[in-house]
């Protein structure tokens, strides 16, 4: 019944910021649903990225991000943001949010229950 859609990828400079955002079709509240992102480089499995929970506790699973991406809600949107800041070409893949029913994040794909189609970010001078 979820259906979510992601938004506002593209192609950016090394160093250039972007900022993702996560929808859900039809009247479904996100705040009932954490929310995770996830991103896949070319030839390589999906990895867990950050994650806000229903109580909207944060956290970044991959050292690499932390301190450039910051995941929030904004509630009367409806929204989800990945907030990505001091792009690096290592960042390009393709992004996707997950919902999953459960209260706390986690980085495992199999424990979401919802998927986006993704969003392409590319990061290349």
């Amino acid at each position: 019944q979820l259906q979510l859609v992601e938004s506002a990828g593209g192609l950016v400079q090394p160093g250039g910021s972007l900022r993702l955002a996560c929808t859900a079709s039809g009247f479904t509240n996100l705040e009932d649903y954490t929310i995770g992102w996830f991103r896949q480089a070319p030839g390589k499995e999906r990895e867990g990225a950050s994650c806000i929970s229903r109580s909207n506790a944060t956290i970044n699973y991959l050292d690499s991000i932390e301190g450039r991406f910051t995941v929030s809600r904004d509630t009367a949107k409806n929204t989800v943001y990945l907030q990505m800041n001091r792009l690096k070409p290592e960042d390009t893949g393709a992004y996707y949010c997950a919902a999953r029913r459960g209260a706390m994040c986690s980085a495992f794909v199999s424990r979401y229950d919802y998927w986006g189609q993704g969003t392409q970010v590319t990061v290349a001078s």
